[in-house]
């Protein structure tokens, strides 16, 4: 069910859902939108609701507020507010989203969302509670800067915990808006909505004055989706609101824009040239909040209506207001941008970091068309200054943000510079085409309409390109249908190598004991080798709490009482290796930056490999030092503490770098700490000091996948120095297979030499008598790239030709007549091109012609 079909259900008994003594008490009514149908309550009757797209934004032209705020002041207000009335201060959750299956923090109640296995389950610190939490939203991203009111990353005041139910909620909001900012009660409509999160619903009453909606308030009754779904006990308040649409109402600013930003908005629209005409924006802005484009059919409808409406001629409106909503873009870019490379989000073609990607090619392409002075780092470093009051590890990460967009810059311009080579041979574009170009090439819409005007540009392409990286894959349990009770693994934990046990189950070469001190695999470590009655494991895997045994034709039966040796030299190989993963993250962290985080692994006997987000190659010299720093941490002797802690306790103890790889989704996590340097939430066997790791080498690393590296190493005096030998040993014998290789390319390069010289005459057109292609493009060799000579090549059935930069002859059009007498068609770049259709009888005709 949809929240279309949700709400209609609701709406079948809306007054156990929305009724509410403060309204009744106090006097106000329940009306029907005649605009947009919704319901709403208000203290004074009215034909239409206050929502922006029913009403315009009386705010601009009448004091609503007491006074002005700025976006600190407004937090202040709020915050004191909220204190007072029992509520418990928590500092901003990361943007990156690490703790739940969710790339970004999408509001401020995802920093309570947690998973008890396959449950959804909210989990808080302490009750109620009240935080600014920047949120990161991308589906609004056609609409930033051109609303007036939407942001990608905006300031997201929650209030939520499950100490109070609807009655109190609905009265401390309406003392919120009437007693700390002074509107008056009459301004004010508490519209009927429903909705739907990650885990959970519930229905809300959303309030909006004079044109804009200040805050929604969710009353969260209920677990799953609306078509399977259990009530919340106890049910939980989120109330969200933007802090930036408090300060525009306060400020009467044309835009929430410049309400927020103020002087350093300023500077960067003086720096960009553009004219800022304020009064023309002010009255643009009264009109914009019909531009919504999640809520409107045809933006450029309304664009043309209001330009109407303003006397202006569309493509003078476009002209006046287009460059300055590229900076309010650009301002709000930056911003999510700071946020999300702070908190260790990589630009990537790939999960939550294709949005980020996406922000940076829109700004650098906001800042090409429109010809400003400045380049993006530049609005980073100034956005960061701003927020350094609230914020101040969005300044002290300034070098490393700037860096990312350094990088990411470069790899645009060479975006760019495969779309002029991709577009020679495309006829058509296109959404689903520029879907694709995006996904598979990094070419935005305003790339390629920079190139052909005529391309129009979907107005929900960028909702449709980033929703389908918002939510990363939930971690999978398995789940077993098995009427075994779960194993005993205490013995795993105690450093026991050898037992007995008893065989509870065999099925084929599947072992089930009612004890084990084998280590299944989990974690990304792999299982413990050893025997069963003299019998060889081949793995262990846990299921729904049941160890099962992989073993090589076992030699007992069910009930028979085994005599089991776990491999103890595999064992303390594979800590080693485990252990020393901790180490290598703890170094890539010091030597690489904050943004690193782990995003894979697996530790077995032969060696080790460490996943980790980054943004850039990683060279010979900073492995060295991931090297160095982490064989001086051995050298130091530092303890690796195991400690069991509530998620929670762990979460306020340590913070949520202990989600390491991916959420851990149990209610208990076991922590495990290298000294007080690094802590991370952790199931598998560890050593319980550094020293044991004896050493570490990295033997090289890698990129698995854009915006991913790999660091294979492996731990050990012993085994390093068995790594080193075979590397020296394979080095020796490439070594000897590279002087035969180069002895081979000396040889080919002679005869091709001779061969050149008799393939002279054949420069031109020519027949040959084949139909395989693959022999005439042997021939392309033979023509140098910067060369003034040209080959074409008619076989039976297809044409061939090949021509050198500073030929002047138009083979592409010869090549396409050709290939239309064969009755086909032809295409081709960079100076080779291909053809050819079904007959196959007319190519020794054809070349004798052009001869």
């Amino acid at each position: 069910m949809d929240k279309k079909g949700l709400m209609k259900q609701l709406q079948g008994d809306w007054q156990k859902y929305w009724q509410l003594d403060f309204f009744t008490k106090n006097g106000w009514k329940r009306y029907e939108c005649k605009n947009c149908g919704k319901f709403f309550w208000s203290l004074e009757k009215q034909e239409v609701c206050n929502d922006s797209s029913c009403k315009p934004r009386e705010f601009l032209e009448r004091k609503i507020m007491n006074k002005s705020y700025d976006y600190f002041q407004a937090w202040d207000a709020i915050r004191k507010f909220f204190e007072k009335n029992g509520h418990h201060y928590l500092e901003r959750y990361p943007t990156v989203c690490t703790w739940f299956p969710l790339y970004f923090t999408i509001a401020g109640v995802v920093d309570f969302y947690r998973m008890d296995r396959d449950k959804f389950v909210f989990e808080f610190p302490k009750t109620p509670v009240i935080l600014l939490q920047p949120s990161i939203r991308f589906n609004d991203t056609e609409n930033v800067g051109k609303t007036g009111v939407h942001w990608t990353c905006h300031g997201h005041i929650e209030q939520a915990g499950t100490s109070y139910w609807k009655e109190k909620a609905i009265e401390l909001d309406f003392k919120l808006l009437t007693e700390v900012f002074g509107i008056d009660p009459k301004e004010i409509n508490f519209i009927e909505d429903v909705w739907l999160g990650a885990g959970a619903f519930g229905y809300s009453l959303e309030y909006h004055v004079a044109g804009v909606e200040l805050g929604n308030c969710v009353f969260t009754e209920f677990s799953g989706a609306p078509d399977d779904y259990v009530k919340l006990n106890p049910p939980v308040i989120d109330m969200g609101a933007g802090i930036e649409r408090f300060c525009w109402m306060s400020q009467q600013t044309p835009t929430s824009y410049e309400a927020v930003l103020g002087l350093t908005l300023e500077k960067i629209i003086k720096r960009s040239g553009v004219e800022y005409d304020k009064n023309l924006m002010l009255k643009y802005s009264k009109l914009s909040g019909k531009l919504n484009a999640d809520e409107v059919a045809d933006v450029d409808l309304e664009r043309k209506k209001i330009a109407k409406e303003l006397k202006l001629d569309i493509n003078d409106l476009k002209d006046k207001i287009e460059p300055v909503q590229a900076v309010y873009a650009l301002a709000d870019h930056a911003r999510t941008i700071c946020f999300t490379i702070t908190d260790g989000g990589v630009p990537s073609n790939i999960a939550g970091g294709y949005n980020l990607r996406v922000l940076l090619r829109r700004s650098f392409e906001f800042i090409e068309r429109y010809k400003f002075d400045f380049d993006f780092g530049w609005i980073c470093e100034e956005i960061a200054k701003y927020f350094e009051p609230i914020n101040p590890e969005l300044i002290k990460n300034i070098d490393a943000i700037k860096k990312v967009v350094k990088i990411e810059h470069t790899k645009y311009e060479e975006s760019k510079e495969r779309m002029k080579s991709l577009l020679k041979s495309i006829d058509h574009i296109d959404e689903n085409k520029m879907i694709e170009l995006y996904d598979s090439h990094g070419i935005t819409p305003e790339m390629l309409k920079s190139v052909n005007p005529d391309i129009e540009i979907p107005s929900d392409f960028y909702r449709k390109i980033t929703e389908k990286h918002m939510r990363a894959a939930p971690v999978k349990h398995e789940v077993c249908e098995s009427t075994l009770s779960k194993t005993d693994k205490t013995m795993i934990y105690k450093k026991i190598y050898e037992f007995d046990a008893k065989v509870l189950d065999v099925s084929d070469e599947k072992v089930v004991l009612d004890k084990t001190a084998f280590y299944p695999t989990g974690g990304g470590q792999e299982f413990d080798k050893g025997t069963i009655n003299g019998c060889k494991i081949y793995n262990v895997q846990e299921c729904n709490g049941v160890a099962v045994h992989y073993v090589e034709k076992p030699n007992f039966k069910k009930e028979d009482t085994v005599k089991c040796i776990v491999d103890k030299k595999a064992r303390v190989q594979i800590l080693k290796h485990h252990t020393g993963a901790h180490l290598v993250n703890l170094a890539c962290q010091k030597v690489l930056g904050p943004h690193i985080w782990q995003e894979g692994s697996k530790k077995d006997i032969d060696k080790a490999h460490l996943d980790i987000s980054h943004y850039d190659i990683i060279t010979e010299n900073e492995r060295i030092k991931i090297e160095k720093y982490a064989n001086e941490i051995i050298k130091k002797k530092v303890p690796v503490i195991k400690e069991n802690l509530s998620r929670m306790e762990a979460e306020q103890k340590y913070g949520f770098r202990i989600y390491q790889g991916a959420p851990v989704p149990l209610k208990e996590l076991t922590i495990v700490s290298i000294g007080d340097m690094e802590h991370e939430a952790c199931g598998g066997l560890h050593l319980d000091n550094t020293s044991e790791i004896e050493e570490i080498h990295i033997i090289r690393t890698s990129k698995t996948q854009d915006g991913i590296f790999r660091i294979e190493f492996v731990a050990g005096h012993e085994l390093i120095k068995e790594t080193k030998e075979k590397l020296i040993k394979l080095r020796e014998e490439q070594g000897e297979q590279s002087e035969k290789k180069r002895l081979m390319f000396e040889e080919k390069k002679k005869a091709l030499k001779a061969t050149k010289k008799e393939i002279e005459p054949l420069f031109g057109v020519n027949y040959i008598d084949t139909d395989d292609m693959k022999v005439a493009d042997l021939y392309t060799k033979f023509i140098e790239k910067d060369s003034d000579k040209h080959l074409v090549l008619i076989g039976n059935g297809f044409v061939l030709g090949i021509k050198g930069s500073k030929c002047t002859v138009d083979i592409e059009t010869m090549i396409k007549k050709i290939a239309e007498e064969m009755g086909g068609k032809a295409g081709g770049r960079d100076n080779v091109f291909r053809g050819g259709g079904p007959r196959k009888d007319n190519g020794k005709e054809i070349a004798e012609k052009l001869k």
